[in-house]
């Protein structure tokens, strides 16, 4: 076979650190092949190699049979060869029109011409797109489409998607996808890296796994299964990727929601959760999920409904009041609200419970919240070079550790998680879910929205799935198939069924 590109015996250092030792990887025309590997595996550092970002110390890049010597993204691009960055790289205040075609706006002197080929290449990837539209008003998906565009314009015959379907919702997951299939059909060869590994699955033809910066195979897709990946990344099977089951016993009802709603998104829901009982929260995204736990929380105010603990009524009217009734929410999006990035790691896993570390006067003990903070990172296995250090500076599993040693420390009874590992690499999401369940064997009562199926089926003892701002019904581990699940998360029912647990 033929390839379009070919990286052969590339090795990468960085200080002392060895990102890149020898590995070969190549593609060819009318290929989606998978990058896969945790985080720090080098994916990402041989894609910079082949993008024109780094120079390798040995090895050779070879493009359509000619070897090339790429000292800038610029050269790389010339032979066409795009990279999506999960951060795209747009101008936020120009046109979708402009974006697409910057680069050769001085040589277009008709703006009318410079739409219309903007709006062809936009419909021929299947979206309808105003190519005057500002891009800064434009959805995370359709920002892509314009990015993948911009790319097209300029004759890429490689591209490269990192982490693509990260931040979008299942349904924009799926036409992007469905853009891929495209680009395939076309002759453009796709490099496809992500953690969701049903995604790659359902769109790859080849895979590549890398470890610890080697690559330790390459295969056909339909030659292997999930489980042969996983193993192949990590070293473990897939039901050991679900961390160490713990021994737990369900007790007595901590979290009660009675008839909860915003009077617009989430509409009359009502559910229970037990003591040391982990229940998940399914359906489609836009299906009032997010919304219902931020009502929960106090993020968001209630017009009508209760929410109880311990069979106290609490319903939060504040994040403050939520803290205080001893809710904890690890949210959704942890860089905009789960972490104050600037700030050091040691603040922001206390900050949500501050009275145990001050004296008297208010004042902060440093020695009581280095104990407590040392004491935090111990059990969960953060990865840091000092608690001093900003968030920001940790990987995105570290910070969602971070997140976690927030609602340790606080200590609360009821523990909600929004989407807990999104971006997170296998292994780290294997010490998240091994959290997770020590929390509920303590006998915290947990509530797990998640938009990876698999991730509630490996993890929760009965999923409640939503539709439309209602709970629609509930899935027992018998019933656990993507296709109970999705047509719970996508088929109106008759009636409303039982949501509260009988246990």
């Amino acid at each position: 076979m033929d390839h379009l590109v070919e990286l052969t015996g590339i090795r990468k250092s960085f200080g002392g650190v060895h990102a890149l030792q020898g590995v070969d990887f190549a593609l060819s025309a009318g290929e989606v092949h998978a990058l896969l590997g945790e985080n720090g595996a080098g994916k990402s550092t041989l894609m910079r190699v082949l993008g024109g970002e780094y120079v390798p110390e040995t090895g050779s890049v070879t493009v359509a049979g000619e070897e090339q010597k790429f000292r800038t993204p610029s050269d790389a691009l010339s032979k066409g060869i795009a990279i999506i960055h999960q951060e795209m790289a747009l101008a936020e205040d120009l046109t979708v029109a402009e974006n697409i075609y910057l680069s050769e706006i001085p040589s277009i002197i008709s703006w009318r011409e410079l739409n219309r080929k903007a709006a062809e290449l936009i419909a021929s990837l299947g979206f309808s797109i105003h190519p005057g539209a500002v891009v800064s008003d434009l959805s995370v998906a359709h920002q892509q489409v314009v990015e993948i565009a911009k790319a097209l314009s300029r004759n890429a015959r490689i591209m490269v998607f990192d982490e693509p379907t990260a931040v979008l919702s299942v349904q924009d997951a799926e036409r992007l996808l469905g853009i891929i299939r495209k680009l395939r059909a076309r002759g453009v060869g796709v490099i496809y890296i992500s953690h969701r590994l049903d995604e790659v699955f359902r769109i790859a033809d080849r895979i590549t796994v890398m470890k610890d910066g080697a690559s330790v195979a390459t295969v056909e897709r339909k030659d292997v299964e999930i489980e042969d990946v996983i193993r192949m990344m990590v070293g473990r099977s897939l039901k050991a990727l679900f961390g160490e089951d713990v021994a737990r016993t369900l007790g007595k009802e901590v979290l009660r929601v009675e008839d909860l709603s915003d009077g617009a998104r989430v509409k009359g829901v009502s559910l229970n959760v037990r003591a040391g009982e982990i229940v998940g929260l399914g359906g489609l995204v836009g299906a009032g999920r997010t919304e219902l736990v931020r009502l929960i929380f106090g993020a968001e105010h209630a017009r009508s409904g209760k929410v109880l603990v311990n069979g106290v009524e609490v319903t939060p009217k504040s994040p403050r009041d939520g803290v205080k009734a001893g809710i904890g929410l690890v949210p959704e999006s942890r860089k905009e609200q789960g972490l104050v990035l600037d700030f050091p790691i040691r603040v922001n896993a206390t900050m949500a419970k501050l009275r145990p570390l001050t004296n008297s006067f208010g004042f902060i003990r440093r020695a009581k919240e280095r104990s407590t903070v040392d004491a935090l990172a111990k059990r969960l296995r953060l990865k840091a070079g000092s608690i001093h250090d900003p968030a920001s500076s940790l990987s995105g599993g570290n910070q969602q550790k971070v997140v976690l040693a927030k609602w340790f420390h606080a200590d609360g009874e009821v523990l909600i998680f929004d989407e807990p590992t999104r971006g997170v690499d296998v292994g780290a999401k294997t010490e998240i879910y091994s959290l997770i369940k020590s929390l509920a064997a303590e006998g915290r009562a947990v509530l797990v929205i998640s938009s990876e199926h698999l991730e509630l089926f490996g993890l929760c003892d009965r999923i409640l799935v939503m539709r439309e701002g209602e709970v629609t019904g509930t899935l027992d581990p018998a019933d656990y198939t993507e296709e109970k699940l999705l047509k719970l998360a996508m088929v109106a029912t008759p009636s409303r069924p039982e949501l509260v647990s009988k246990h």
